[in-house]
């Protein structure tokens, strides 16, 4: 029964973990994609195509 519990509780420890880390990786996602100084994608239409990928 103890080995259930603690399998259970890392399984939702280790989900929490993810789910914090997408959202502070959209977050910066999103203050990226605002800032008028950042160049655009290479992978976008409005790209430069020769530039390398960062």
């Amino acid at each position: 029964m103890d080995i259930a519990i603690g399998a259970a509780a890392l399984s939702i420890i280790t989900l929490v973990i993810v789910l914090i880390l997408a959202a502070r990786n959209k977050q910066k996602t999103e203050e990226r994609k605002k800032d008028s100084d950042v160049p655009p994608s290479s992978l976008a239409k409005d790209g430069d195509s020769h530039k390398p990928v960062d």
